[in-house]
């Protein structure tokens, strides 16, 4: 969890507007970046899970490997 400072700038009495330093910015930034890495991954693994596997021994046979 990142922790912030964020200034609101309030107008007629409503709030409207926050202010953050670029350090806080940055910080929510990359969680973000953070955030919708993960999402892909989840969603590609999700895409994958009844993908047919073959074992590491039939692909080197197919392969021509050792």
């Amino acid at each position: 969890m990142i922790t912030i400072r964020p200034k609101i700038l309030e107008k007629d009495g409503k709030k409207e507007f926050v202010v953050l330093t670029y350090e806080d910015f940055i910080k929510i930034q990359e969680e973000l970046e953070d955030y919708e890495d993960l999402k892909v991954l989840r969603e590609a693994k999700q895409e994958e899970a009844n993908a047919s596997t073959v074992d590491l021994k039939e692909a080197k046979k197919e392969l021509g490997l050792k």
